[in-house]
């Protein structure tokens, strides 16, 4: 081809590529943005909302502070009337215990004279021996509407030391909890051949006259002790069955003299004269002082475990306070009883 052809050729590539050669692609338009007028008057309404809620909660957080304070002044009030209230209620209470006490000792005069003139009452073992069943056993005391006594099961020691015993009191098997509640022990508990507390509304009847408290103990070496009070009296439930005694005779030693004086007290009823709760500590009811040198309803530890507290039944006097007798029990009489 000659040189001429070849130029020719030359051109006409090069203006059909110039005429019809790549161009660059076409760039894809860019998504339109929101016009930036409508984004600020978003914005503006949320700043308006907030502020709008911010306003509205230091309104309810001020309503709040002040409704409190409302409460707490109705309390106060409250609790100052409570406090007049409870004053009133001590101060009748006290009246009322004066009263009861002056109608008591009419009564126990009353009944004095009554037991001097009338050889049928039938109240206690005592006025059983009298009746001549001098026979230790259980016996069923008829009601009797004059000393205000219900029908009531006892169990009588027509032996010991001239007899006429009704017994308040008996541990020795172990098998019934004495860590009972007020009720409980106001009107007692448990079987009276075996362990039982007799109930403090009875014991008060039959201390009404005057009367003398045995209390016979024994331990896991079979050694046995006994404690005489020639006085013994409790009070009513509304003077918390006070205990009173007075005139100690025995072996075993006075470990409850350090009782005497003293209200019951039982695990939901503190009555002790101490800081701590003896009746929960010491796991019975009894007339706790702070806290005790006896605590005849604790806990019955069997031998072999008797030494593990003073929550047993002790008797500091002869044991101290860390052995758990075998065996107790409390019986009383009247003063001047005569086999």
């Amino acid at each position: 081809m000659t040189k001429i052809n070849l130029s020719i050729l030359a051109l006409g590539v090069t203006l059909l590529l110039l005429g019809t050669g790549a161009q660059n692609p076409k760039k894809r338009p860019a998504p339109s943005k929101p016009p930036k007028v409508q984004c600020c008057d978003e914005v503006r309404s949320l700043k308006v909302q907030v502020a709008n809620l911010t306003s509205l909660l230091e309104e309810l957080g001020r309503k709040q502070k002040t409704d409190m304070m409302n409460v707490v002044r109705q309390i106060m009030e409250l609790v100052k009337q409570d406090h007049q209230l409870e004053g009133r209620v001590t101060e009748a209470e006290s009246k009322y215990s004066e009263i009861n006490n002056r109608v008591e000792i009419m009564q126990l005069q009353t009944l004095q004279s009554a037991t001097q003139t009338s050889s049928d009452a039938t109240y206690d073992c005592a006025s059983l021996y009298g009746k001549s069943y001098k026979i230790s056993g259980e016996y069923k005391l008829p009601k009797d509407e004059f000393l205000g006594a219900p029908e009531l099961s006892v169990f009588c020691d027509m032996e010991t030391n001239g007899g006429g015993w009704t017994l308040i009191q008996r541990r020795k098997i172990g098998l019934t909890s004495f860590n009972r509640d007020w009720k409980q022990y106001k009107n007692g508990f448990g079987s009276i051949r075996g362990d039982f507390w007799l109930g403090n509304d009875h014991i008060f009847r039959l201390t009404r006259q005057p009367s003398t408290l045995r209390i016979e103990l024994e331990d896991w070496e079979g050694q046995t002790r006994y404690a005489e009070y020639g006085f013994f009296t409790v009070g009513n439930e509304l003077n918390s069955y006070k205990l009173f005694i007075a005139n100690y005779s025995g072996n075993a030693g006075d470990s409850l003299r350090y009782h005497n004086n003293t209200n019951f007290s039982t695990m939901n009823k503190d009555n002790d004269k101490c800081v701590d709760d003896c009746a929960a500590l010491r796991k019975g009811g009894y007339w706790y002082n702070c806290c005790t040198d006896s605590n005849l309803n604790g806990i019955l530890y069997r031998y072999g475990e008797h030494t593990k507290g003073t929550d047993g039944i002790t008797w500091y006097a002869w044991h101290g306070p860390n052995y758990s007798l075998k065996r107790v029990e409390m019986k009383v009489r009247p003063a001047g009883f005569q086999p």
